[in-house]
């Protein structure tokens, strides 16, 4: 790694699932998947500079730019070091497009310069709500912010004009998926005002899954089992299984009235008023997420 890269480890609890398939990243910095991982958190301290370079080099070309999809970037560490400011600032300077995926309150501190990026380019936001269940917060998701506090993002979000999506997951098997359970969890994503809901189904890769089945055995000691049959072809739950849950929450979705979600503004370097029509499209709106990889 050079020496721009700038790294710092942090120690400190961070978002600290159970279930988080992100665990297995820590093993290729030598660091435990388990307790490490929840107490241990590796912070690239200059990153608004590397993505400023990266986003100024000619090989760049403007592909949208997907955060949170590994770990989220607004988990405690960043009310600490505050990189994520740098970083939209960057990206609204160049209209780059980008979606955020967040479990975290801390998201609304950054409210202003959301509002300002979705006026030049396309931004997505969605919020992971899993399910509405207290006690079942409390077990598998110690270190986040509550379902209620998180669906209040969803709600100042969309009532600042900037749609927000919910990504209900991981939706539990055996714990979280009965249907008066998805849709008490639906109906709560549809008052709080998103724009979308899309189900997904808790997958166990390695490293998360020895450490889920640790902590299932300890609360849950008759469930090994029933997850051993029900993973047994690998990291995630079958076809039929995944199909079940999603019918089910679409249905509900569709009862309570969430639709599709609407993309926001046309990339615009220029920040005015965009003046193409619907007959011609943005050429990038079709284009698959990249990864932005800043080492």
């Amino acid at each position: 790694m050079p020496p721009a890269s700038n790294t710092r480890r942090h120690r400190g609890r961070g978002s600290t699932c159970v279930y988080c398939f992100a665990r297995k990243t820590h093993s290729y910095l030598d660091l435990d998947t388990g307790i490490g991982f929840d107490s241990q958190i590796v912070v690239k301290t200059n990153a608004p500079e590397l993505l400023r370079r990266e986003l100024a080099s000619r090989r760049w070309t403007g592909e949208h730019i997907a955060m949170g999809t590994n770990v989220d970037c607004y988990q405690r560490a960043e009310g600490r070091y505050q990189l994520m400011p740098g970083i939209l600032t960057a990206l609204t300077e160049r209209a780059n497009p980008f979606s955020i995926l967040t479990k975290g309150t801390l998201i609304l501190r950054d409210l202003e310069l959301l509002r300002r990026a979705s006026r030049v380019t396309d931004i997505g936001v969605s919020v992971s709500v899993g399910f509405t269940d207290g006690e079942l917060w409390r077990t598998v998701e110690p270190g986040t912010p509550s379902p209620e506090r998180r669906l209040d993002v969803v709600r100042t979000l969309s009532s600042h004009g900037i749609p927000c999506g919910v990504l209900m997951a991981p939706v539990i098997p055996f714990l979280g998926d009965s249907p008066e359970q998805l849709r008490a969890t639906v109906r709560a994503i549809a008052e709080a005002g998103a724009s979308s809901v899309t189900p997904l189904v808790l997958h166990l890769r390695p490293g998360a899954r020895e450490w889920f089945t640790a902590w299932l055995t300890h609360h849950h000691p008759r469930l090994p089992r029933r997850y051993d049959a029900l993973y047994e072809g690998g990291s995630y739950a079958p076809k039929w299984y995944q199909r079940r849950i999603t019918g089910m929450v679409h249905d509900f979705a569709a009862e309570y009235g969430i639709g599709p979600y609407a993309s926001g503004a046309h990339r615009n370097v220029s920040g005015k008023p965009d003046a193409r029509t619907e007959e011609e499209p943005d050429a990038q709106a079709d284009s698959p997420p990249a990864q932005l990889s800043l080492l």
